[in-house]
């Protein structure tokens, strides 16, 4: 069994995917066997830091995550790991306990941050969507004029 304290923004993946990110989690990893593969029992709990994409401050998010996963030469091999386990590709038959985790962050994270209620977020419920009036509705013809252009051809 493998203990670790990740600090998220030292994963490259997930950096380059949520670049405000910060925060760390504590995890440990547990290899075994079963059928003909590898496995690896991944338990993860932190605190991420993440930017709120309706205010744009920053929001901690809770991450409580276990997961077993297969781990597989090809790509080929995933149809025969069995339906419980998750295949996940270790090239040369070698993963690290960061890839591990960093592929189970991506997973676990929203894709777009938001603070769950309303009324966290720095961005006051009242606040019109767009700034300033909305214009009047003017209706635009781009292709009006062709008719013309094609008669006098």
């Amino acid at each position: 069994m493998i203990d670790f304290d990740v600090p998220l923004a030292e994963l490259a993946r997930l950096k380059s995917r949520i670049p405000a990110i910060g925060g760390s989690v504590h995890g440990s990893a547990r290899f075994g066997q079963q059928s003909r593969f590898a496995v690896a029992e991944l338990a993860l709990a932190g605190t991420a830091t993440l930017q709120c994409q309706r205010c744009m401050q920053a929001m901690e998010l809770s991450v409580d995550s276990t997961t077993r996963v297969a781990l597989i030469l090809t790509e080929a091999d995933a149809a025969d790991v069995p339906e419980e386990l998750e295949p996940v590709l270790a090239r040369d038959g070698r993963i690290s306990a960061g890839e591990l985790v960093e592929e189970e962050l991506l997973l676990a994270l929203p894709i777009v941050p938001l603070h769950e209620e309303l009324s966290e977020c720095a961005v006051p419920p009242t606040a019109p969507l767009v700034a300033g009036e909305a214009p009047e509705h003017v209706t635009q013809r781009p292709f009006e004029g062709l008719g013309d252009l094609l008669r006098h051809k």
